[in-house]
């Protein structure tokens, strides 16, 4: 016979049952945007589960519950105004200095450094004073990046006119044009002409690498203000992997240098 009060009953408790399985609190979803900027992140807007932060992500995930990181796909330009509309809480790799002045935010020193580094081709007789006067010389430059030798002035006007630069969207390319004779010295990261020697060991000989740094890259998170998580938590998770040996783990094969933060 059919009886309300049995239904109410085995209703309550079903619900009790599912309450019970779940978690007391559901991780905070935080959002990484992730712009192509290689080894960190490569093609993400193509979906590629590739570079360095996809491997800091799966770390930052696997070394706790209380949130849970995703990507979400953005570009080097539009990541700013992606930021600013909270469609990311957070920007990663990056510098305060790199156009992000006059948008409110939390800074997070990573405790990460690389190097812009000057790539030319090796000839007979050139040595290190290649590198000193960039006058005269065509560069091939990655566009939208800021450089120090241009007083971080990314606009591709400005470079093409002032510095005979050529701007493109991969590294791969720049170093090339440099092997080739169509540009004179690409600009590359550190950590990213040590991957690209790994991947293109037969080449190693054709370049002369600079001893003169155009920049150290001193690695900072961004958090917007209503970010679901705090820059003293992010700092907290970072420690943690740095301490386990994670940080080191996904760093230093590129040559990233892991340093101790305040």
């Amino acid at each position: 016979m059919f009886s309300p009060w049995r239904l109410a009953a085995g209703l309550t408790f079903g619900l009790l049952g599912i309450a019970w399985s779940l978690p007391a609190s559901a991780a905070q979803l935080v959002r990484i945007g992730a712009a192509h900027f290689p080894p960190y992140t490569v093609r993400p807007e193509q979906g590629a589960d590739t570079g360095l932060l996809p491997q800091l992500v799966e770390a930052l995930n696997a070394s706790q519950t209380d949130y849970q990181f995703v990507l979400v796909p953005t570009s080097i330009p539009r990541r700013f105004r992606d930021f600013e509309l909270g469609r990311v809480d957070m920007a990663i790799f990056e510098n305060p200095d790199w156009g992000w002045q006059k948008i409110p935010h939390t800074s997070v020193d990573m405790g990460l450094e690389d190097a812009e580094i000057f790539v030319a081709q090796r000839e007979t007789g050139r040595s290190q004073d290649y590198f000193y006067e960039l006058t005269g010389k065509r560069l091939a430059v990655f566009s939208g990046y800021h450089y120090a030798f241009a007083n971080f002035n990314p606009d591709a006007k400005y470079m093409a006119e002032r510095f005979n630069a050529t701007l493109t969207y991969s590294h791969d390319s720049n170093l090339l044009m440099v092997a080739r004779g169509r540009a004179d010295i690409a600009l590359v990261t550190r950590s990213y002409l040590s991957d690209f020697m790994v991947r293109n060991a037969q080449m190693s000989g054709q370049f002369l690498v600079s001893e003169r740094i155009d920049q150290v890259y001193h690695h900072y998170a961004l958090l917007r203000p209503k970010a679901p998580i705090t820059g003293e938590a992010f700092a907290g998770l970072l420690k943690r992997l740095r301490e386990n040996g994670e940080m080191l783990k996904i760093f230093e094969p590129y040559r990233i240098d892991v340093m101790p933060t305040p």
